[in-house]
């Protein structure tokens, strides 16, 4: 199976229903009043932390996810239906952040969690909506809000207790297997493991942990070199860091630099990381040469003020009493992991101050940018005089004519607001 991590993609919610403009007309009421019922809501855009989703591989295919728009307002003051939302299914540890800006918009760590990443649009006011003491007969409607639309960067962190680092062909694949029912792949070369690997290590009834088998980390990958950062977005959850070095030194490394050299990346890529509790495990200690690196590897522990292992995965030797030292810390590491991020209130909330600004593009024209009028003319249906006169009103309320004056605007110049263009008079 491919393991992907990181995937973009683009959603969509839909957009409300439009307003209906229209007249009761029943026998015996000859001059029935407004009866224009709104639009429905567009579907919103969700994610779902499914159990049968491990990968972000469904997203390397299918990059595009749209909403149902709203249904219609119609006569008889008729409400439209309101869309359903498009669920997108992700798998637990995913991490959504917006492609454009880099912000977190939610975390979604437990299993059935949900996330709205696009919010539909409000469904459009009909003419009933709009009758007053001044205005018995309104015509006027309102199209639907549009529904927001975003990119998305999904990032799949593993959400392990335990995560092995260490330079590749240390044994780190070895180790897990011996201790889990995870088979990964094992050879003498480096990077073997080209994927993360997750073991299930029970410790009796009803007790057991999960360890990660990460893809092997070498020198710069702070900066990205080899596996980089592939490898360390995995480690960020874990509570507890097993630092695997080769005793025996048989690629001819020295595992005390080793050990030092990995620290340092990890640091580089986050000092919270870094200052995650480690426990040092020599392995292949059934090899002759190993003895010679053991006393210096023990002096390394004692100097560093961690929990010092020698094993040999390949021979099982010393796996119980590692396994248990683990199962005992992580009790006593309990909950203490790090704050999730809000993953209930996504979006900011809306501030009451809107500012209108100005700008100029290339061609000399004005773009005016404020979300409310944004909004109002994408909902307003400029062929009746009625939306036409209540635009013009709401543009005298937000004293845009003075506004453009003082940015030097002169006789027929073009204004963008939205995706709408006017033709400025003075």
């Amino acid at each position: 199976m491919q393991f992907i991590d990181r995937s973009t993609i683009s959603v969509r919610a839909g957009d409300g229903g439009n307003g209906k403009s229209s007249f009761r007309r029943e026998k015996f009421v000859p001059k029935g009043g407004p009866d224009g019922g709104d639009g429905g809501k567009g579907g919103d855009v969700v994610l779902e932390v499914d159990a049968n989703v491990n990968t972000l591989l469904n997203f390397r295919f299918n990059r595009k996810y749209t909403a149902d728009n709203g249904g219609s307002g119609d006569v008889k003051k008729q409400f439209g239906r309101g869309a359903e939302d498009c669920v997108i299914k992700v798998p637990q540890g995913t991490l959504v952040r917006d492609a454009a800006t880099g912000e977190i918009l939610a975390d979604l760590t437990e299993l059935g969690q949900r996330a709205i990443v696009a919010r539909g649009g409000r469904g459009g006011r009909g003419n009933a909506k709009f009758k007053s003491s001044s205005r018995r007969a309104p015509t006027f409607a309102e199209f639907g809000e549009p529904g927001e639309s975003r990119e998305l960067l999904l990032e799949l962190k593993l959400l392990a207790d335990v995560g092995l680092v260490g330079y590749p062909s240390v044994g780190k694949s070895s180790l897990i297997a011996a201790v889990s029912s995870a088979r990964p792949e094992i050879a003498d070369y480096h990077f073997t493991t080209l994927v993360p690997v997750l073991g299930v290590i029970s410790l009796g009834y009803e007790k057991s942990f999960v360890m990660a088998d990460i893809p092997g980390l070498i020198e710069g990958a702070a900066d990205g070199v080899g596996l980089g950062h592939d490898f360390l977005r995995h480690i960020e959850r874990t509570k507890l860091i097993l630092h695997m070095v080769d005793a025996a030194a048989v690629d001819g490394r020295n595992p005390v630099d080793d050990f030092t050299k990995i620290n340092v990346e990890l640091k580089r890529y986050s000092e919270k990381l870094a200052a995650r509790e480690q426990i040092l495990v020599a392995n292949k200690i059934d090899l002759p040469q190993a003895k010679e690196n053991l006393p210096a590897l023990e002096r390394l522990a004692e100097r560093e003020g961690i929990k010092f292992f020698a094993i040999s995965a390949a021979a099982h030797e010393n796996l119980d009493a590692l396994i248990n030292f683990v199962g005992s810390k992580l009790d006593e590491l309990g909950k203490e992991t790090e704050p999730a991020v809000d993953t209930v209130k996504i979006f900011d909330v809306e501030k009451d101050d809107d500012p209108v600004i100005i700008e100029r593009n290339d061609a000399a024209e004005f773009i005016v940018r404020n979300k409310n009028l944004e909004k109002i003319v994408a909902m307003t249906n400029f062929d009746d005089d009625e939306g036409l006169r209540r635009f013009q009103f709401i543009w005298r309320m937000k004293n845009l004519d003075a506004l453009l004056k003082a940015r030097g605007i002169t006789e027929g110049t073009t204004v963008h607001i939205g995706g709408l263009e006017f033709e400025w008079h003075a």
